[in-house]
């Protein structure tokens, strides 16, 4: 066995280093002769010695070591262990329980005459079992689950006839490893004749492939979530508008940016006729796929409602939509205007949204009006027609109109001072409303990414601005 034969090259080894450093120090040492002996008399025989003991010191270790390495490589490949290495190289590649199994069959069963017994003994799973009687039959199952339970600690085991510990390798019909609450039984005759070195090893090697096997089941997992999540964001985004439509009088311009793949953001614009024009932006109340349901349901009613200028009637039906699903603590926040080019009016619900604002031209520059909030929040308290308030706005040439989620406003610097409250904000949004909605929605995003001063956004963000063309 390894072992021994380890035991015993070293002893050999040491054996003839020994005599041939007595031989050298005893019989060639004193018959070195140096012409400057006398100056050198105490302190050449010390130096003599200790470098003739470091090399014979070095040269032992160097002829163990080859020894060692040739003894382990003709120990591990002959012989019954040689079915365990060929074992051991082959799990250094099996990535998956199926890759594992095809293993134990093609090495363990069919060349090692060995029966497996693969077990979750948290939920005494089996996950891989032989066909065989000694790892079929269900009252040895039931006898290993009474010895060995989950919470068994020792790592390599041995059992004999009666599926109890052995401590005595040669007594030993099998052996099983526990590791993570599985336990990996292999039943063999001839255990005894394994080189005990060979446990180890296999022990290491099998807790590596539960390792690997997990993360890349892990892996697996995300890559199939992440795409239902992207498949998710793409259905969610085809309820959004593809593209601003071509409206008289009226120039468009939006933008989306989610924290994640699926956001509870939404807006949308909907042409009732030649002069008016349904604009709505909302916010849905958490993140996610109940957010995203949400959302797109918001979406569908405002759709697929016939009178699309009766918004309390709006209003209305998405509450109830939103009710009828039953998601808890799940609300939108929103608002809904009519933008009449004709009249020169916007006609609004603001159900509890981040104020959306008019900026107007003035003789002493632009002034921003509020469209304030006249409605409570939508799906989660009781609401009805009585609660909701219509307002109006008188517009001009030139008035942009500009909604947005919290996700701008609320924005923070390293000072923890959020944007909508800085002048800042204000002073750029004056500056930019001369300019077309694409103009100034880049210039509000540029000033939300330096604001925020490179680190991470933590909501959503979402703008739909329109401006009176007249």
């Amino acid at each position: 066995m390894y072992k021994a034969r380890r035991r015993a090259a070293l002893i050999t080894i040491n054996v003839i280093a020994a005599i041939s450093f007595i031989f050298i120090a005893t019989y060639l040492a004193p018959q070195i002769r140096l012409t400057d002996y006398v100056e050198y008399s105490n302190l050449f025989p010390i130096v003599v010695t200790s470098t003739v003991f470091a090399l014979l010191l070095f040269t032992s270790i160097t002829i163990y070591l080859t020894y060692k390495e040739r003894i382990e490589k003709h120990v591990m490949s002959n012989g019954a262990t040689a079915y365990i290495s060929k074992f051991i190289e082959r799990l250094r590649f099996c990535y998956s329980l199926d890759d594992f199994k095809l293993a134990v069959a093609e090495i363990l069963e069919e060349q090692a005459d060995c029966a497996v017994l693969y077990v979750d003994r948290d939920s005494n799973y089996v996950l891989y079992n032989s066909t065989s009687k000694m790892t079929t039959d269900p009252k040895i199952l039931d006898k290993l689950a009474q010895n060995f339970t989950a919470s068994w600690h020792e790592p390599i085991n041995f059992f004999g006839d009666n599926l109890g510990l052995v401590e005595d390798r040669k007594k030993a019909r099998g052996f099983f490893f526990a590791s993570d609450e599985e336990h990996f039984y292999i039943f063999n005759r001839y255990t005894y004749l394994f080189d005990s070195e060979i446990y180890t090893k296999l022990y290491e090697e099998f807790c590596r492939f539960q390792n690997r096997s997990r993360i890349i089941s892990s892996l697996s997992e995300i890559s199939s979530l992440s795409n239902e999540w992207e498949q998710l964001a793409d259905a969610q985004k085809s309820f959004l508008p593809p593209k601003m439509p071509e409206i008289k009088g009226l120039q468009l311009g939006a933008y989306f940016r989610p924290l994640i793949n699926v956001s509870g953001d939404y807006y949308t614009v909907l042409p009732i006729d030649e002069h008016k024009t349904l604009l709505m932006l909302g916010d849905v109340s958490g993140k996610g796929l109940a957010a995203a349901l949400v959302m797109g349901l918001v979406m569908n009613t405002v759709k697929i409602k016939e009178n699309k200028e009766d918004l309390p009637g709006m209003i209305v039906a998405i509450d109830s939509a939103i009710k009828s699903m039953h998601l808890q603590d799940k609300y939108t926040v929103l608002f809904i205007g009519i933008v009449d080019t004709e009249k020169m009016k916007i006609t609004y619900v603001n159900a509890s949204m981040s104020d959306p604002i008019v900026v107007t031209r003035s003789p002493e520059g632009y002034r921003i009006k509020s469209l304030s909030s006249n409605c409570s929040i939508v799906g989660i308290i009781p609401i009805d027609l009585e609660d909701i308030k219509v307002s109006e706005q008188r517009l001009f040439s030139g008035d942009l109109i500009m909604m947005a989620s919290d996700g701008i406003s609320e924005v923070m610097n390293e000072d923890k001072i959020e944007l909508g409250d800085t002048q800042l904000f204000t002073d750029t949004i004056k500056a930019s409303a001369s300019k077309t909605p694409e103009e100034f929605i880049k210039d509000m995003v540029d000033l939300v990414m330096s604001y925020n001063a490179d680190t991470r956004l933590h909501d959503d963000l979402t703008m739909l601005v329109a401006k009176i063309q007249r």
